[in-house]
């Protein structure tokens, strides 16, 4: 069986050609994985690249020659939301790496202090971690709307004091059950009480008469 190698399509956002060209060959040689890399030395450039190219993750330096600091990253993200960021520093500026991270970037690297193992590494610890994030956001609006469900039943309902039928918000009567069902996550068994069954099946239910 033949197991196709994943493939990432990654924008380098750096103006530095050396710094890029270092980059390229580190990942040149890997053998695991397809890499589409898209480079980009402008901010303004990097943003059309996402456009059109469906960018699995961005790396990110964030002193560009049109944009500077976190704006890089902010506008990075109001184009590509949801797309992991990786932020690309210098060895002074790891202070501005870690408040980019609290801003939304995954995660960040030193730069020449990393090999191609370390940074293919790095590139799918952050899709990995971009994915399960987007799994429990999805999971959490999942159950915050199963709760708004349950909880319409907690107020006021009006019901039919003779058939017990209950109206919907848009006016139609429906029978208990199906509005149970529609606005909760219960199920019904049907069976029948005591009462009802001598009402409804008399002959099961005749006295004996005293010997």
């Amino acid at each position: 069986m033949n197991i196709q190698p994943e493939v990432i399509n990654l924008l380098l956002i750096e103006d530095n050609p050396g710094d890029a060209r270092l980059l390229e060959e580190m990942l040149a040689d890997e053998k695991t994985a397809v890499i589409n890399l898209r480079w980009a030395q402008y901010l303004s450039e990097s943003l059309e690249l996402i456009k059109e190219a469906r960018i699995n993750i961005v790396l990110l330096d964030l002193e560009l020659p049109d944009s500077s600091g976190l704006n890089t990253l902010i506008n990075i993200q109001q184009v590509a939301p949801g797309v992991p960021i990786i932020v690309l520093t210098g060895l002074n500026d790891e202070n501005i790496a870690i408040e980019a991270m609290r801003k939304g970037a995954q995660d960040y690297i030193v730069k020449g202090q990393l090999d191609g193992n370390l940074l293919m590494r790095a590139m799918r610890y952050a899709i990995e971690r971009n994915r399960l994030e987007k799994e429990r956001e999805k999971l959490i609006t999942e159950l915050k709307e199963a709760l708004a469900k349950i909880k319409t039943l907690t107020g006021l309902i009006p019901i039919c004091s003779f058939c017990k039928k209950i109206r919907d918000d848009k006016g139609y009567w429906n029978q208990i059950e199906e509005y149970v069902k529609a606005h909760s996550l219960a199920n019904f068994s049907h069976s029948i009480c005591p009462q009802c069954a001598k009402k409804y099946y008399p002959n099961l239910y005749k006295e004996k008469k005293p010997e």
